[in-house]
């Protein structure tokens, strides 16, 4: 309904005897934030709330509509854009700060001070014309307009356009590249130019699919089963602390295979290395932090550097993961479960990236076909 308060700093115990006036702060039909000062005592707040609910209650559904449309339509970008940013609860701190940086160098300076109501397909087409003309990169390109289609389509629910603002729309193309993998013989000779530290996570990517931050995360109690492994966390290279899985809600996990090699190194990694609260991998120069990504990365560079190993052009540290993909999907592994065990948001990223691997053809399945046709 709504909240009264005081602004006099008086802890709340003493509002009844304290001689300043109470405000009341609540939402109005049209969805707009509205405060009121100059209320005398609690009662006097409590009954003016009461009134402004009443009246929300008995305004007819096509009044209230109204006036929110009425509110937004009128609203410029910029501003609607930061009250649908602080309405998307569920990012964690890496996706917060993604929107933001294509809202400040991308959206706002073409479309921040356009109002809602002049959005239509045409303008959307010049905010990616625009981009093009810039030298905006393609994929900075497809996530700016996936942002600019949420919220035009957030603002589509609310009705305030009266056509669809992305009818016709040519959205721009994202296509992955192909990864590079490495043979299982370049695999062995890279890990074992590492130190322990880099051995434990190219295991793990490799071997159970892991995102490197995911990796970092390691914990012994998270082995539920001799064969599973259960991820639950990542280190988040933007906050370096231990943050939800990317594309899950807190208290959700991945359940993955977890082969007796990869079990065995973490095994001998912390009977040698030992644990901190399970942890099995720490910041060097201070364990009560968790693993600092630019640790693996200078490890990394440094192998490449030196020439250690065998490493094929285009190979980066996501080529671990990469391996794992292909491991599975080389061996008849169903995509569904590759998809699911990589935390991939949905099958077709998984089907792009990796669809060369799979040893299905059109050929092979006329052939099976035909089998069962002739039987």
């Amino acid at each position: 309904m709504g909240s009264f308060f005081k602004e006099c700093g008086h802890p709340r115990s003493r509002w009844s005897k304290c001689p300043h006036s109470y405000k009341i702060r609540y939402w109005s039909a049209s969805g707009k934030q509205v405060e009121e000062p100059g209320f005398t005592t609690q009662d006097d707040a409590i009954g003016r709330l009461t009134d402004v609910y009443k009246a929300k209650k008995a305004a007819p559904r096509s009044q209230v509509k109204a006036e929110r449309v009425s509110l937004y339509r009128a609203m410029r970008f910029g501003e609607y854009a930061a009250e649908w940013k602080a309405g998307q609860r569920d990012l964690g701190p890496a996706s917060e700060r993604h929107p933001e940086s294509l809202l400040e160098h991308h959206m706002l300076p073409l479309l921040g001070s356009r109002r809602m109501n002049t959005f239509d397909p045409g303008v959307v087409d010049g905010f990616i014309r625009s981009m093009e003309r810039v030298g905006v990169g393609l994929t900075t390109r497809v996530n700016a307009f996936d942002k600019l289609k949420a919220i035009l389509l957030d603002a589509h629910r609310l009705g305030l356009f009266d056509d669809h603002p992305l009818t016709g729309v040519k959205p721009p193309q994202y296509a992955p590249k192909r990864a590079v993998i490495p043979s299982p013989q370049q695999l062995r000779r890279i890990r074992e130019a590492g130190d322990d530290r880099f051995r434990l996570i190219t295991d793990l990517m490799s071997g159970c699919g892991m995102r490197n931050g995911e990796a970092a995360a390691v914990n012994l109690r998270n082995i539920v089963a001799d064969d599973v492994y259960r991820i639950t966390e990542q280190v988040n290279q933007t906050t370096g602390t231990y943050a939800r899985l990317k594309h899950r809600k807190n208290g959700e996990y991945r359940d993955v295979p977890l082969p007796t090699r990869v079990k065995q190194t973490i095994e001998r990694y912390a009977d040698t290395h030992g644990t901190t609260d399970g942890y099995l991998l720490r910041h060097p120069q201070d364990t009560t932090r968790p693993f600092p990504h630019y640790y693996l990365n200078n490890q990394w560079q440094h192998i490449k550097r030196t020439r250690e190993a065998d490493i094929p052009e285009g190979t980066v540290l996501y080529s671990f993961r990469h391996f794992f993909a292909s491991n599975c999907l080389t061996h008849n592994i169903p995509i569904t479960d590759v998809a699911d065990w990589m935390g991939h948001k949905n099958i077709d990223v998984t089907f792009k990236i990796y669809r060369h691997l799979m040893p299905g053809t059109i050929s092979t399945a006329a052939t099976i076909l035909n089998h069962h046709l002739t039987a």
